[in-house]
């Protein structure tokens, strides 16, 4: 469990890099609204990440997946071109160069994504199926500490130091991440699939296909009500996305300066997240995952008009932090249970794969369908901003209705 939790901190540091403080870093340099809310899609790797998942799950990487063995030397591979993206992209300029600033977060983000897969994957095969629930919630306990070093971290430092070496420092983080996996044991079983003997190399190829990519996806499409689930995991923490994106700009231009929100937004947010998860992984333990998954939207989606709140408030210290509290308290709780419930989806043949399609859907509220909220935050005032992004949570919570009407529970679903 330790091991996860450490992975969890090196999967969660980059995500700010290319979210809040990299649109902090934009506001400050004069970037408009409408393009800060674009730099949502730079996230689009977190999407397509099942593209590229079967690879990762049954190609070999020699000489490291040869030393280290499947999910250890993709793992290195990943962290250690991670730490040299995240150096480069500190060296970029978000006004006068945009393009090259985006194809840099590009490059972090799609780093990033492919060491997702292998954690997620690796996670999963040195779990047993009564530990998943609370590996689930270390590993959402580690990623947000990742996410405060780079958030709150980054934001405080950046009041004293370039930008540049804010980046170089999250970079160094990272290497906490390779200490962790040349220090823990590969999953047992966890090896390549063989390939049989007498194919030529189009059979050898097709034969790969088959067993890394059609079979996982024709696994999960016969399953019932496939398609409603995968609706669900999209819009589900939609609402949150949405006001997400927005939110470090709400912050600086209301009044508030990059230190309070360091400290404030991410550092009380923190505390508040880990009592959501642990709230959260109580609720997968005790109640059906789905009512579970149903009473954290409600209230994930009802914690946003906080924010409307505070933009009618201003410059209120007090009132932050009671909105941080309660916006990430609730979000934990509906990450927890929502981690919790994608990976009982994941069949255990197909772990990578499955699951990085899974939360790859869940990434769509997080990009695509969020890249639009900075034009929504320039012809909303933002008091009707976050009105709207409390409404985003009444399609997943109606799609999970119907769930919890019609269909099985995942663990049914994924154990055959």
């Amino acid at each position: 469990m330790i091991a996860v939790a450490i992975l969890g901190v090196t999967a969660g540091l980059p995500l700010a890099l290319t979210g809040s403080v990299l649109t902090a870093w934009m506001t400050e340099a004069g970037v408009s609204l409408g393009s800060i809310g674009l730099i949502a899609l730079v996230g689009l790797s977190y999407n397509f990440k099942f593209l590229w998942a079967p690879v990762i799950d049954q190609l070999p990487l020699p000489p490291l997946t040869t030393w280290l063995g499947r999910r250890r030397g993709w793992l290195i591979f990943c962290q250690m071109a991670l730490m040299a993206a995240v150096v480069a992209l500190g060296t970029a300029d978000p006004l006068n160069h945009a393009l090259l600033t985006a194809g840099l977060a590009v490059l972090v983000a799609f780093l990033s994504a492919s060491q997702d897969i292998v954690i997620d994957a690796y996670r999963i095969e040195r779990l047993s199926a009564a530990e998943q629930g609370v590996g689930a919630s270390t590993y959402i306990y580690g990623y947000r500490v990742g996410m405060l070093i780079s958030g709150g971290g980054a934001l405080i430092l950046a009041d004293s130091l370039d930008w540049f070496w804010v980046y170089v420092a999250m970079a160094a983080c990272v290497s906490v991440g390779v200490v962790t996996v040349l220090l823990s044991r590969e999953p047992e079983g966890s090896t390549f699939a063989d390939m049989p003997a007498g194919l030529t190399g189009g059979q050898q190829i097709g034969h790969w296909l088959s067993v890394a990519v059609v079979a996982p996806f024709r696994e999960f499409t016969g399953r019932p009500a496939w398609a409603a689930i995968l609706l669900f995991i999209i819009f589900y923490k939609f609402c949150d996305a949405f006001a997400g994106i927005m939110a470090t700009p709400f912050y600086l231009q209301i009044g508030f300066s990059k230190t309070e929100i360091g400290v404030i937004a991410k550092g009380i947010g923190l505390a508040a997240t880990l009592g959501g998860v642990f709230v959260g992984a109580l609720m997968v333990a005790r109640l059906n995952i789905l009512l579970a998954l149903l009473i954290c939207g409600v209230l994930q989606g009802l914690s946003n008009l906080m924010f409307a709140y505070l933009a009618t408030a201003g410059h209120d210290l007090g009132l932050l932090t009671l909105t941080i509290a309660v916006e990430n308290l609730t979000g934990g709780m509906g990450t927890a249970v929502f981690v919790a419930y994608i990976s009982q989806l994941a069949h255990i043949n197909f772990t990578a794969t499955q699951f990085s399609l899974l939360s790859s859907l869940a990434a769509v509220g997080r990009t695509v369908l969020s890249s639009g909220s900075g034009f929504a935050a320039e012809a909303l005032d933002w008091i009707w901003f976050f009105a709207l992004s409390t409404a985003l949570a009444v399609p997943g919570l109606l799609i999970l209705w119907w769930l919890m009407r019609q269909a099985p529970r995942p663990s049914d679903t994924a154990a055959d």
